[in-house]
């Protein structure tokens, strides 16, 4: 604005963008959303000092309290009330300066840049996040009567326009908005076509910009004898034919200025100013979409090379399953599973090929959730049916000989625990781990009625916010302590090495502790601005989480022995499933701290509500892995690892999340930060948002801990490759290809409804979420290689030692 002295008072984004634009300035950070109080009083406290000023042109107030107050409690938090009245007197004030001072050519507006969502989010379409307002005071808003019913329909870019006509500043040159006409009834009529005239002008420069073709001269010189019933067909054309009609009308209203008829006058006004609109209108519509179209050629390609890759992806699962499964004939006498297909693989295939093919309807990408639960809890339905076909064929004298035979499984979690079991208790946790699966899914499914059609529906966590804070704050001390003894259950199932284990066991003791304090802390429905002793706590939680972690990591293969106490020395051919027994302790350890130690970070970061589901995902995960380490014989590992991603997924849209941007929650992302920070943020935030697959994928360590490994007579002729085959090919490779099945059909998906009219709204925040489910997929699937891939290494050498002493 050139001659106009600027003030500018809050977000300081703008003054990033522009730092030498503003006369004075005093910017806060608008990313730090638990701050409600001092982030609008750096504002307010300058009122006083520059309502009584003289030197400034514009004054911009960009308070953020209230989108903060959305963010931490939703559109229905108690401090909500309180800091919409501390707006309202801040419009008072101003509004009262202006009437104090006569300033009869000051324009007071009042506008918000968006809406909310009942939880406070924003980034969707829905009317609750769209609807925004817009308050114009002052000069040239002539209104006797504001009614509340009354409410007038203008698009956000309509705002630039209208503000630098009125101005008398030249409209920005990327803009594409039409002035609103109601804030011009101050003005003369010529002065009124005058301001049509250059808002049209600025569209003609965007038009010529767009299309080379679009000349001037050819829509002034445009036959006016053609009717608008009969426009032409290309929008070049018509746009030409709008805008010849514009300026031939808009030059026989000063033809006619003057005239003795005031009707004539006011007729001739009138079509000049209805054909400008008309223009200007279809103008800015067509350059908005014009906007977002991109090279056909390239989204081609780019989907080629993708398909390309994930074809490649498949090939290498095919060959690698293929080889493996004749290994596994070779290995089993009387074939390991058979080579039929069984009714959970046929589930999986079809359930995959239809989730892929539910892509391309907008009311299956809103409703998600639907399909991710119907197919795990169908998934695991039938698991039961099998669990339970292997109990009774346990309990035929004629076909109980091998299962009796076969009680003490070497692959599952027990014997990885040094814990055996009777057939009986077998079988008894078999079926019980199956069904605590199957209870927690139902309640997980009742607890957020996700998507986005049916999200006012009643479900736990709507009754739950309407009930006493204290239900809610019960229920989350319940879930941490739950999650401690859960863990300290399966730690006392490890009869090695107890200093150590100890030692992890203090650590998760100490941040559960933390985790209880940080809960007590926080007030549930109230939102302190900044609590900078729940604050210390979470940053304790993070130092100590992660070094427990970290060194439990590194240091379990190290701990743990090579041979477990019945091995028998190398050289007298002892079995090398005793003699790597100590890396499943090792894996189930380190499978155990990542759970562990990621569901009570997810209790600290996630909103209170979703405590409970959190635990019951956690157990969701430990009683898939126990599962199906009971009886390798049962279901394939690739079933079971897709078993994994089905819980995962469903967990995901338990927790709340949909595919709109309006769900991700914000405000767990500054809990235990003092300032912004972009990184910082941003990881926590796609933690809380992935808190159910990137459990499920650290799961998949504990669940590689229990594999089958029994391929060689003794150490010498033990093959790590067979060994890593087993503990990471297929949990790695598997989460991989069904990322990119879904990610390249999605893209196919996108680019064949680019022209739908549900692409911004809900296809495109779907493909975003896409992408950050392929960062989530691959932070996994690593996390799980390079833990498998340094505990072998490491048993490997120390085993090579070990030999090389022997000798």
């Amino acid at each position: 604005m050139i001659g106009l002295k600027l003030v500018m008072l809050g977000d300081e984004t703008w003054i990033k963008l522009f730092p030498t634009l503003f006369t004075r300035q005093d910017g806060v950070s608008s990313f730090y959303v638990k701050d409600t109080v001092e982030v609008d009083f750096n504002v307010s406290r300058h009122l006083e000092f520059e309502l009584a000023a003289k030197d400034w042109s514009v004054l911009v107030l960009h308070y953020l309290g209230l989108d903060h107050v959305g963010h931490i409690g939703g559109r229905r938090s108690v401090l909500m009330t309180q800091k919409m009245k501390e707006m309202d007197d801040v419009i008072r004030r101003v509004h009262a300066a202006s009437l104090q001072d006569n300033l009869d050519r000051t324009l007071l507006v009042v506008v918000s840049d968006h809406g909310m969502t009942d939880g406070g989010n924003h980034g969707g379409s829905s009317y609750e996040e769209t609807d925004s307002l817009a308050f114009f005071i002052g000069h040239s808003v002539e209104s006797p009567y504001c009614s509340p019913y009354d409410q007038n329909e203008a698009l956000q870019v309509d705002l630039a326009p209208t503000l630098a006509l009125l101005f008398g500043v030249p409209i920005p040159k990327n803009s594409f908005g039409v002035v609103l006409p109601k804030l011009l009834n101050s003005l003369t009529d010529d002065q009124k076509l005058r301001m049509l005239e250059l808002n049209s002008w600025q569209i003609l420069r965007l038009l010529q910009a767009q299309v080379s073709a679009f000349c001037l001269e050819d829509c002034i010189n445009v036959e006016s004898s053609i009717e608008l019933d009969i426009l032409p067909e290309s929008i070049e054309q018509k746009l030409c034919f709008l805008l010849s009609k514009a300026i031939s009308s808009h030059q026989s209203s000063r033809l006619h200025r003057g005239s003795d008829f005031k009707s004539v006058e006011a007729g001739y006004y009138g079509t000049a100013a209805d054909n400008y609109h008309t223009f200007l209108r279809n103008a800015s519509e067509w350059l908005s979409h014009r906007a977002t179209d991109k090279p056909l050629y390239l989204l081609v390609s780019a989907i080629m090379l993708m398909t390309m890759s994930c074809l490649f992806l498949m090939g290498t699962v095919s060959y690698l399953f293929k080889g493996r499964s004749l290994s596994q004939a070779d290995h089993h006498s009387e074939s390991y599973l058979d080579q039929r297909w069984h009714l959970d693989e046929v589930l999986v295939l079809a359930g995959m090929f239809l989730y892929v093919i539910s892509l391309g309807s907008s009311s299956f990408v809103e409703e998600e959730q639907y399909t991710w639960h119907f197919l795990t809890s169908t998934l695991y339905l039938i698991f039961l049916a099998k669990a339970v076909q292997s109990m009774l064929k346990g309990s035929n004298p004629t076909l109980g000989h091998k299962a009796e035979g076969n009680s003490f499984d070497r692959s599952s979690f027990f014997y990885a625990t040094s814990y055996e079991l009777t057939p009986g208790k077998r079988n008894g946790y078999k079926l019980c781990t199956i069904l605590v699966v199957l209870v927690a899914g139902r309640v997980i499914r009742a607890w957020h009625q996700g998507g986005i059609n049916w999200v006012h529906f009643p479900d736990i966590s709507k009754l739950l916010a309407q009930a006493d804070p204290s239900v809610v704050k019960s229920l989350q001390i319940i879930s941490v302590l739950a999650v401690v003894v859960l863990f300290s259950i399966s730690l006392t199932l490890l009869r090695a090495r107890p200093e150590f284990v100890i030692g992890v066991w203090l650590t998760h003791i100490s941040c559960g502790f933390l985790v209880l304090l940080h809960v007590w802390g926080n007030h549930i429905g109230t939102s302190l601005p900044i609590n900078h002793t729940t604050a210390s706590v979470a940053r304790q939680f993070y130092v100590i989480a992660s070094v427990s972690v970290s060194v439990t990591v590194l240091a379990s293969p190290w701990v743990f022995p090579i041979f477990s106490r019945e091995a028998k020395s190398p050289s007298s051919g002892s079995s090398p499933v005793k003699a790597i027994h100590g890396i499943r302790k090792s894996l189930v350890l380190t499978g155990m701290t990542y759970t562990a130690f990621w569901g009570l970070l997810q209790l600290l970061l996630q909103q209170p509500i979703n405590a409970i589901p959190l635990f019951l995902i956690l157990l969701q995960t430990v009683s898939s892995a126990v599962h199906f380490s009971l009886d390798k014989t049962l279901h394939k590992q690739w079933v079971q690892v897709v078993a994994m991603h089905f819980l995962g997924m469903a967990g995901h849209f338990g927790l709340g999340n949909t595919n709109s941007l309006a769900s991700i929650d914000v405000a767990g992302a500054f809990i235990g930060i003092s300032s912004y920070s972009t990184v910082l943020s941003g990881i926590l935030m796609f933690m809380i948002t992935y808190a159910s697959p990137l459990m499920l994928y650290l799961g998949l360590v504990l669940h590689a801990s229990v594999k089958d490994v029994d391929d060689a007579s003794n150490l010498r002729q033990l093959k790590w490759s067979y060994i890593l085959d087993k503990i990471v090919t297929l949990p790695c490779l598997f989460p991989l290809l069904i990322n990119s099945l879904a990610l390249t059909s999605y893209t196919i998906v996108l680019l064949a409804m680019r022209n739908h009219l549900f692409v911004w709204s809900v296809f495109s925040p779907k493909y975003l979420y896409a992408c950050a489910a392929t960062v989530c997929t691959y932070v996994g699937v690593s996390i799980i290689a390079m833990t498998a891939l340094y505990s072998c290494a490491v048993f490997k050498f120390r085993a090579r030692s070990y030999r090389d002493k022997s000798l």
